[in-house]
């Protein structure tokens, strides 16, 4: 069994390669949803992690059917991720029916090659998921990172459960979203996946001595000051859980 963690930081990369994680995911902005790492992120985690890393494309928050000035944007950080050492992306394009965007999705699989390509949670908001399996296993992915279409991967276990079984050894189904140490034996049970992903992530007081009051950058109810990020310690249990479940 295998454990992708989801990196928003530098920290969090670092503290998932300590963990013991066998895969990251490297992104930025993981409070909405995830958007691709700025290119200095991406060549310093190349640069200094020993286990593999994947980096998400996507150009934006919000729905995955792309302008032509967004497509055109993923294939430059493709380049430049491959470049730099990545041995993945993570991407995913939905035509405005709800349909896989096979004919673009071809072309950024050939120009991210040799790396894998994971198609990511756009997957959990197409029309139809059988239809779009067997799409995406045409199309020659390795991995379909998926919550079980639900809004987290405890609500879609059923989903991904027949997903498993369907998809057999043609492609890798990884179950994500609101995995954590409470839940993650039943999960992995229940599914019979050989890959997760999740964050791992715990709240970590900022390093300020001066703390100024009343000022947010991101809302009212955002605090400045408790950063949110991936625990070496939480990947580490989880990963020797992992060692311990039989699919």
């Amino acid at each position: 069994m295998k454990i992708e963690i989801c990196a928003g930081s530098i920290e969090s990369a670092i503290a998932a390669n300590k963990g013991g994680a066998d895969r990251i995911e490297l992104c930025s902005a993981l409070s909405e949803g995830g958007i691709t790492p700025s290119a200095g992120i991406i060549e310093y985690v190349c640069d200094n992690l020993t286990i593999p890393v994947f980096v998400l494309i996507r150009p934006r928050t919000g729905d995955f059917h792309y302008t032509r000035a967004d497509y055109e944007a993923m294939k430059k950080d493709i380049l430049f991720a491959k470049r730099n050492g990545a041995k993945g992306i993570v991407t995913g394009m939905l035509n405005t029916d709800g349909t896989v965007d096979t004919c673009r999705m071809k072309d950024l699989i050939e120009m991210a090659s040799p790396m894998e390509v994971t198609f990511h949670r756009a997957f959990d908001m197409s029309r139809n998921p059988f239809e779009a399996l067997e799409e995406i296993i045409n199309l020659k992915c390795h991995r379909i990172l998926t919550s079980g279409q639900a809004n987290n991967a405890i609500e879609g276990a059923d989903l991904l459960s027949e997903l498993v079984k369907i998809a057999g050894q043609r492609i890798i189904i990884m179950p994500g979203s609101g995995i954590n140490l409470s839940n993650f034996n039943d999960l992995a049970e229940k599914t019979r996946a050989g890959e997760f992903h999740l964050s791992a992530t715990r709240p970590f007081k900022s390093r300020m001595s001066y703390m100024k009051a009343d000022v947010s950058m991101a809302g009212k109810n955002s605090n400045e000051f408790e950063i949110i990020q991936t625990d070496a310690d939480t990947v580490e249990r989880i990963c020797d859980l992992a060692k311990l479940i039989r699919i």
